[in-house]
């Protein structure tokens, strides 16, 4: 019996020993993987780093790729491979040589050069950094004493200035690399990686790590982020934009292409752009996004949504009508149409078309303040967008809680609140199916595991106008875009577009407004019964056209024009 015993004893403990034994060949072969498989190339080129250089580790970042219409991903930013050039000027025995030699491929004056050479008993000065492998290889082969040539790693920005104001743009503080503007700030705790350490204690690494091998944490975020940016559609929004400026001396042109019934941003640009692979060279106040960053009293591209609000509230129909006066006083103050001439009864057709403040300010006054406030809070108006860009402002609205009724007025045609533009773009975007979209511009994180999670806004997907009256308020527009943009000289024999343009004053920062300055806002959604894209325009005080009709027309004919034959949209009338 106690041999038995015995015996069963040491089977067990065997099994055991040899469960273990199995466990932990498991592991290594699952953490070799891992080094040598999925990190394989990022070790490797970091212990060439080391070998090379004693001075920092291996610099790393997650990508941020496009996306074209066949689903191809398009690299936005990476890192690039290349070289830094250093000297020893302990080992240079002609430094004025040596500065002929390298002139071809450093960006340096001589007499700095030559100081930096001469140095007594200097071992080490850096002259140049992100130099290409053609450029080292003609270096090495001039065989120079005392250069040295190191390999580095850098973000670089394969389309220059494309995208600019999305991608945002990676800089140094002295001790770290870290995103600043853009999606690189936005996204930072996605593709951050920091410095590297290749020389740890492998079985101490095997067993600390053995949950992070085995099992991701839910919330580990550290990947590549593929963006829903269309780059030629892009690439084209931005030649339209320049072209725009170019024609008419703006302070600045931005645009933003959107889809209306899903969210999804195609396109977002602003002009003066600037090369994300030289941001030194441009001035600071070019790098903040103005669509997201700053708030505009948008002017007359407001009245479709009070328009809509009256309609869905039921304060008025189509056939309403209501007398125009040319002006309108409220708590003495008096607030006139664009060119002050009344136009009798008309109905509220007339008030898009002619683009009537009085019949904006009357809708107001049908629907109550506090019903007229509750819609444009229903818009949104109130609140930020939550676009996934960073440093959104903050909307002006405090005239929307005032006692008197002249600031309702006023807001009912785009005056005495402040929006950013991209918060109004979500508003308008309701307008062609009556819901509320968060607008985005990243569709999925790609962790470094090679999981993908793809981003889905459609929980925060809210009705806030009716069938009915999306279908009467875009009717309208598109008598809007059809008979009285131009006198109706722009109208598209095969496709209906909804359309509205806005003209505001500047708002002067010693109080009032400029009487000649102004910001033209354009926007249309089209085909315009199952709204595929709206584009977004804007024109920043734009020399020699009082009206936006003047100025934005014409891109957004162009930019339509491009969508509808690049995206193949079929003729709806």
């Amino acid at each position: 019996m106690a041999v038995a015993k015995n015996r069963k004893h040491f089977v067990w403990r065997t099994r055991v020993i040899l469960g273990a034994i199995l466990l932990v060949a498991v592991l290594l072969v699952v953490r070799l993987y891992f080094l040598q498989v999925v990190h394989g190339s990022e070790y490797r080129t970091q212990a060439t780093d080391q070998y090379v250089s004693s001075s920092g580790g291996f610099y790393d970042r997650g990508g941020i790729f496009f996306k074209d219409k066949d689903g191809r991903e398009i690299s936005g930013a990476t890192i690039k491979t290349g070289f830094r050039l250093a000297i020893k000027p302990v080992e240079v025995s002609d430094a004025s040589s040596l500065y002929t030699a390298l002139a071809p491929y450093i960006d340096i004056e001589r007499d700095i050069f030559m100081i930096r050479a001469t140095k007594e008993g200097d071992p080490y000065e850096e002259i140049q950094t992100q130099l290409n492998e053609d450029e080292a290889t003609q270096i090495r082969e001039a065989d120079l004493d005392g250069v040295l040539l190191i390999p580095e790693h850098w973000r670089y920005y394969p389309g220059d200035t494309l995208a600019s104001h999305i991608l945002g743009f990676v800089a140094s503080d002295g001790q770290n690399r870290n995103g600043r503007y853009g999606l690189e700030r936005h996204y930072e705790d996605v593709l951050a990686r920091g410095e590297s350490n290749l020389y740890v204690n492998f079985f101490a690494e095997l067993f600390t790590n053995v949950r992070d091998i085995v099992f991701v944490p839910v919330n580990k975020r550290e990947g590549s982020i593929v963006t829903t940016i269309e780059p030629s559609v892009q690439l084209h929004l931005e030649k339209v934009l320049a072209d725009l400026q170019d024609e008419w001396n703006s302070k600045f042109t931005a645009a933003i292409v959107i889809e209306p019934q899903t969210g999804i941003i195609r396109a977002m640009a602003v002009s003066p752009t600037f090369d994300l692979n030289n941001f030194g060279e441009t001035e600071t106040k070019l790098f903040a996004n103005p669509l997201v960053e700053r708030v505009y009293e948008m002017g007359s591209i407001m009245k479709p949504l009070t328009m809509a609000a009256g309609l869905d509230s039921g304060a008025i129909t189509v056939e309403s009508t209501y007398n125009d006066r040319g002006s309108l006083t409220l708590n003495g103050s008096t607030i006139s149409n664009f060119d002050g001439r009344a136009r009798g009864v008309v109905k509220m057709q007339e008030i898009l078309s002619q683009s009537l403040n009085t019949g904006a300010a009357y809708i107001v006054s049908a629907m109550g303040k506090d019903e007229f406030r509750r819609y444009m809070y229903r818009y949104g108006l109130n609140e930020e967008t939550g676009i996934d860009l960073p440093n959104e402002a903050r909307n002006l609205t405090e005239n929307l809680n005032s006692p008197r009724d002249i600031e309702y007025a006023t807001a009912s045609f785009g005056q005495g609140v402040a929006l950013t533009p991209i918060n109004m773009v979500r508003a308008l975007s309701i307008l062609p199916d009556g819901y509320s979209e968060q607008p985005h511009v990243v569709s999925a994180i790609r962790s470094r595991n090679g999981l993908t999670h793809n981003i889905d806004n459609s929980d925060v997907r809210e009705q806030i106008l009716k069938p009915e009256t999306s279908e009467e308020i875009t009717r309208m527009l598109v008598k809007v875009f059809d008979e009285a943009l131009l006198g109706g000289t722009v109208k598209m024999e095969h496709y209906s577009i909804a359309a509205k343009t806005g003209t505001a004053q500047m708002a002067s920062p010693n109080g009032g407004y400029y009487d000649d300055r102004f910001l033209h806002t354009f926007f249309g959604y089209f085909p315009a019964y199952d709204a595929k894209y709206l584009i977004f325009l804007m024109n920043v005080e734009p020399k020699g056209a009082q009206y936006a009709s003047q100025t934005l027309t014409r891109p957004f004919m162009d930019m339509t024009n491009f969508l509808i034959n690049y995206y193949n949209i079929p003729p709806d009338r």
